[in-house]
């Protein structure tokens, strides 16, 4: 099973080059730039580690996949994304994020529907 969140989901994953595209895309919208990580890629679980601090004021890609690079090291058996921030409101609104590192082996997730009290169905997962 794949997990699909974020932009560019149903893609193949990005290379390096899309990957710094992408940056250089956030920062000429002057959004700060994120790197989180986490083993638990379930929907429902929105708060990821951030690794480093969030990266305010960069103008050069190269920074922020140098940071990166740093993260793959360090947790590189698990799932990472990349985030832009936009603080243009007054607070700090997640504007685009994706994957860019997966486990070599992702976890296989099984959806179980059963049919109780006529037409509610309850649902379970478990992982495989």
């Amino acid at each position: 099973m794949r997990i699909t969140q974020g932009c560019f989901s149903f893609l193949p994953d990005l290379t390096d080059d899309q990957i710094t595209a992408q940056i250089e895309y956030m920062l000429s919208k002057d959004w700060a730039v994120g790197i989180e990580y986490t083993r638990d890629p379930h929907p429902r679980n929105t708060y990821w580690e951030m690794f480093g601090h969030p990266m305010f004021d960069l103008k050069d890609a190269k920074g922020v996949m140098m940071e990166l690079d740093e993260c793959r090291k360090a947790h590189g058996d698990g799932y990472i994304r990349m985030l832009g921030f936009d603080n243009s409101r007054g607070f700090e609104t997640v504007m685009m994020s994706f994957i860019v590192n997966r486990p070599t082996d992702e976890p296989k997730l099984h959806m179980q529907r059963t049919d109780v009290n006529g037409r509610s169905q309850v649902y379970a997962w478990d992982a495989r």
